[in-house]
């Protein structure tokens, strides 16, 4: 008999490292302290001098703790891990390892293509995990088990996110100062999707 697969470990190992990213953030921050203390400068320097820094580490660190919470909800469906959901979770994981990179480099290259592009890009990659997560988890008996089933407007939601981000990437890539601003679009698919929903009731 297989022994099952308890996803406990994983998704404690997760965890810690989407904590470990999210410290990672702030690092650039408090960098800027001896720099000041060396040109002599006013504490009020570390903030009113650096803007850039500081709205690219809060945006980045609300774009990691969204992520994260979506992450929380699809393992609340899984009972054991296979391999795929195994493979596909290290990789949603070097996506939030890799994000504090650009997250630095928009403080110093806002607006710079490459600079929107390795961004954009990298949220594209974690969210097209966080698709591939839950269709392995919808899929796999093994992987749900007993747990309630993923619904299918759950998975309209997961594909509308990934859209928004597919295109804020094209948008970065045609337009780089407006690339980030696509992302507003992110409070729309669960809207869209809800309201999708019931239609569908009602037309039933």
């Amino acid at each position: 008999m297989e022994r099952k697969k308890s996803p406990e470990r994983l998704v404690f190992f997760t965890d810690a490292v989407v904590a470990i990213a999210l410290t990672l953030l702030v690092l650039p921050l408090t960098d800027l302290v001896p720099e000041l203390v060396a040109e002599h400068a006013p504490a009020v320097e570390a903030v009113t001098g650096n803007w850039p820094k500081i709205i690219s580490f809060l945006l980045s660190f609300a774009v990691i703790g969204r992520f994260w919470l979506i992450h929380h909800r699809i393992f609340e469906h899984v009972r054991a891990y296979s391999g795929p959901l195994l493979v596909t979770n290290f990789c949603w994981l070097l996506t939030i390892a890799i994000l504090p990179f650009p997250t630095e480099l928009i403080g110093a290259y806002r607006s710079e293509r490459f600079t929107v592009l390795f961004y954009l890009g990298t949220l594209l990659a974690s969210s097209l995990c966080h698709t591939a997560l839950i269709f392995i988890v919808r899929r796999d008996p093994v992987v749900h088990g007993d747990a309630e089933p993923v619904s299918a407007e759950w998975v309209r939601s997961f594909v509308l996110n990934t859209g928004v981000f597919a295109l804020a990437v094209v948008v970065g890539f045609i337009e780089p100062s407006l690339g980030y601003y696509v992302l507003l679009l992110l409070a729309l698919p669960s809207a869209v999707v809800r309201r999708l929903g019931r239609r569908r009731t009602v037309s039933s």
